[in-house]
């Protein structure tokens, strides 16, 4: 198992040690942002599954938590050792490295994963958790989205509601959407044990892998690049990223056609925004193009043009194509060519 190479108690230590409280709240105004954020993503569900004309009905079964950031870096370091497990096992019959070189191995890669989710945890405002192990769940993290918020001095009904529309477009996709889970999981799965061949390179491999996982699965993608070692793989990321840009951009297409209809403030938070993506500072951006954090806000434009483009062509019903088979998914090339995955797909 993948213990014997990260040590995830240790990064579930490591995360909670990086990752503040998160801004101060009384206990009866944390009570009922946590109560408001509930009732938001309830709101939020049919409204989205009406406008992405996909069946919300599975999605209504799936549990929606408020969460602080630590709970967020628990559930998070679950998810990816119920991904990487099986990664593992597939690779270690023939392993040579000593137990105690493994667990000094385990060690520092467990502290840098921690690392890792300490940082996102204090950014990231929801996300529809795939569980690969578990059950899957959407999760809002409610001390980033009152953080966020405040900084913006919007409306906090309205920009709770918001936020919750592009995270149950998620829950929609992959719930009303039966295969798409398990695809997922299975080909960044495919392409791991790919890039990891050598038994005796696994404990290096599974840092890089641990470090950049986040980003390929949750957070939009780049950081998986650096293990890259020939054209196939690199074709078969592209391809990946592309499904995530695929999901990110339909998310804020949906987010934004729902938005005027409920959101009575939704110009001036979706300005306000933008302009707060744009304006982190200078070390924050360098941190965030490290892990892969700045490739993800180039998913999310390259995706809503990608839905825009087919929708304006074949309507929402032809878009929603996309969700018919894993044939129909948007090649890498195809994201950036919208009519190329028309003709392909339509004819």
């Amino acid at each position: 198992m993948s213990e014997a190479y990260v040590d995830w108690a240790l990064a579930k230590r490591a995360g909670r040690r990086w990752v503040s409280d998160g801004p101060q709240t009384s206990a009866v105004e944390a009570a009922d942002v946590v109560a408001e954020l509930r009732d938001a993503a309830q709101r939020a569900l049919q409204p989205v599954a009406d406008t992405a004309r996909l069946d919300a009905s599975a999605g209504a079964k799936s549990p929606v938590y408020v969460v602080d950031r630590a709970t967020w870096v628990d559930i998070n370091v679950d998810s990816m050792a119920g991904l990487l497990d099986p990664v593992v096992d597939a690779l270690t019959a023939k392993r040579r490295s000593g137990p105690r070189a493994r667990a000094v191995g385990a060690r520092v890669t467990g502290a840098e994963t921690g690392a890792l989710m300490g940082f996102v945890a204090s950014k990231v405002l929801g996300q529809f958790d795939m569980a690969p192990a578990g059950t899957p769940s959407l999760l809002l993290v409610a001390p980033n989205i009152v953080a966020a918020e405040r900084q913006l001095g919007v409306d906090p009904a309205d920009f709770r509601l918001w936020v919750c529309l592009h995270e149950e477009t998620h829950r929609v996709q992959f719930t009303a959407v039966p295969w798409l889970r398990q695809h997922l999981i299975e080909r960044v799965r495919t392409l791991a044990v790919e890039l990891m061949p050598d038994p005796e390179q696994l404990q290096r491999r599974l840092q890089s892998v641990a470090k950049a996982l986040p980003g390929a699965l949750r957070e939009g993608g780049g950081g998986l690049t650096d293990l890259v070692i020939d054209q196939a793989h690199r074709t078969e990321l592209a391809d990946l990223t592309a499904i995530m840009s695929l999901l990110e951009g339909h998310a804020d297409v949906v987010m934004d056609d729902v938005g005027p209809q409920i959101v009575p403030t939704v110009e001036e938070i979706r300005r306000k925004f933008d302009t707060r993506r744009k304006g982190a500072g200078s070390l924050d951006r360098i941190v965030r193009r490290l892990i892969g954090l700045e490739a993800k806000m180039r998913q999310y434009r390259d995706g809503a043009a990608f839905c825009r483009a087919v929708q304006e062509r074949v309507g929402v019903d032809g878009f929603n194509a996309v969700w018919a088979d894993p044939d129909n998914l948007p090649t890498a090339d195809e994201i950036y060519a919208p009519a190329s995955w028309v003709a392909r797909v339509h004819g």
